[in-house]
């Protein structure tokens, strides 16, 4: 048996992390400012994380739903301190993509309506519900088509109040689109989405799957437009490489039992992974670290040639290139030895590095960036 090709992948065997870098099976160092898709958050096997995980390892690796975990009461607590979603609750999945599939679930429940707005260059994910979400044609099979999703422009308030109305359930947006090329929802629509769902008696959901955990500066991306949405999606940087994803929900809505279900979801082991993270990110003060190292990042790219358009917040940057972004990356990763990622556009390069990333690895970014053409 082979492995189905659906993957593009690099002629790279990564064998070995630490920190900002990786190295293949030759010896070859890496600089990873991608992160395998933003998912690298706290680094390379950071040694609280591995502890963690060995020790809850070492104690039970897993059981299912139908007994007590502390640990997950563990995690929802600490996630509720630092978010600052103290009052709502938390559902634990394994991805992102379901985490997107179970708050559209909760939304339709809640309001018990069917239909989803959502916006233009969105990605949320590639199961039945999630894929319908995502603003990709080629991705969606025949048998997930269906007329439940009003697609609308981002930041186009007026689209979004003609749509609205008694069967919308809810409207779904990224903190900040990754796939989509890092476009940012401007903090005025956001508060005016938030007054407009309200109105209608529709939830508002902020996918924070990729935008989340620290990334911009705050802990969520929605934060800086000082909005609080209904529901909350999160996974990727949330378990450092662990699989794990979750819910973040409004008091106001109501758990019955057997409303979700995961059998893996909220393991042992995936606490464990999510707890050290947490540890991390409040121990190193690694938020604040986003916005130092963020604003001297963004500095320096003001003053490269080439650009045509920067665009994000802290490390969760956009690039637009004058060409077609592809044999750049491949030359940076070819030739300078970093990993950076694509975007839906195809002049656009994604920098997505841990939390961590140094002073001294943006200088050898920016000096690797120079090298390929842009001085």
């Amino acid at each position: 048996m082979k492995m189905f090709d659906v993957y593009p992948r690099y002629d790279i065997d990564p064998v070995r992390g630490l920190g900002s870098w990786i190295w293949d099976q030759e010896g070859q160092k890496y600089l990873d400012f991608y992160g395998g898709h933003a998912v690298i958050s706290i680094g390379h096997s950071h040694p609280h994380y591995i502890d963690r995980v060995q020790y809850q390892l070492r104690q039970l690796g897993f059981y299912s739903n139908s007994v007590q975990m502390p640990i997950q009461d563990e995690l929802s607590q600490k996630l509720g301190e630092m978010s600052g979603y103290t009052d709502y609750e938390l559902f634990l999945c394994n991805s992102g993509a379901e985490a997107i599939e179970n708050a559209l679930k909760v939304a339709s429940f809640h309001t018990k309506r069917s239909k989803t707005i959502v916006f233009e260059n969105a990605f949320h994910g590639r199961t039945s519900l999630a894929v319908t979400a995502t603003d990709t044609t080629k991705l969606i099979a025949p048998i997930n088509q269906n007329d439940r999703f009003i697609r609308v422009k981002l930041n186009d308030l007026e689209a979004v109040a003609q749509c609205l109305d008694a069967s919308v359930a809810a409207v779904l947006i990224e903190g900040i689109q990754g796939v989509g090329g890092i476009q940012v929802p401007d903090d005025a629509f956001l508060k005016e989405l938030k007054l407009l769902c309200k109105q209608n008696g529709s939830l508002l959901i902020v996918d924070e799957i990729q935008s989340g955990y620290g990334r911009t500066g705050k802990f969520f991306a929605h934060q800086y437009a000082q909005v609080e949405p209904d529901l909350i999606t999160i996974a990727k940087g949330m378990g450092n490489g662990f699989p794990i994803g979750g819910v973040l929900i409004h008091p106001d809505i109501k758990a019955w039992s057997g409303m979700l279900g995961t059998t893996f979801g909220g393991n042992h082991l995936a606490c464990a992974a999510g707890l050290a993270v947490l540890e991390v990110i409040e121990s190193e003060e690694l938020i604040n670290h986003v916005n130092f190292m963020g604003d001297l990042l963004w500095k320096a790219l003001g003053s490269l040639e080439n650009l045509v358009q920067i665009r994000g917040r802290g490390l969760m940057i956009g690039l637009d290139l004058t060409g077609d972004s592809k044999p750049f990356r491949h030359s940076l990763l070819e030739e300078q030895h970093v990993f950076v990622g694509s975007a839906a556009q195809s002049n656009t390069v994604r920098l997505l590095p841990p939390l961590g990333v140094s002073q001294e690895e943006l200088v050898v970014f920016l000096e690797a960036f120079k090298k390929v053409g842009y001085a």
